[in-house]
């Protein structure tokens, strides 16, 4: 797999893991916050926040991408919950 180095490259490989787990009838996929791991000066992993629709319902699912070679190391459900 590539490296993964910048906001756009994290999306990319947050939708194609979203997709693996969810299926491919999900929509509104964004990336809610973006984190470095452990810091910005030695950066090893990306944490990010993702939320998307599917059935009428929003998912946020946290997600951490190895850097080097774009890895899902970790894959969490934060929360469903019925829009407003």
């Amino acid at each position: 797999m590539n490296a993964v180095r910048n906001e756009g490259d994290v999306e990319a490989r947050a939708a194609g893991a979203i997709e693996t787990l969810y299926g491919k009838d999900i929509t509104e996929l964004k990336l809610r916050s973006l984190f470095s791991m452990p810091n910005e000066q030695k950066r090893e992993e990306w944490d990010a926040q993702t939320t998307f629709m599917l059935n009428s319902l929003q998912y946020v699912v946290d997600l951490t991408i190895r850097e080097q070679d774009g890895i899902i190391t970790n894959a969490r459900l934060i929360d469903v919950m019925k829009p407003l």
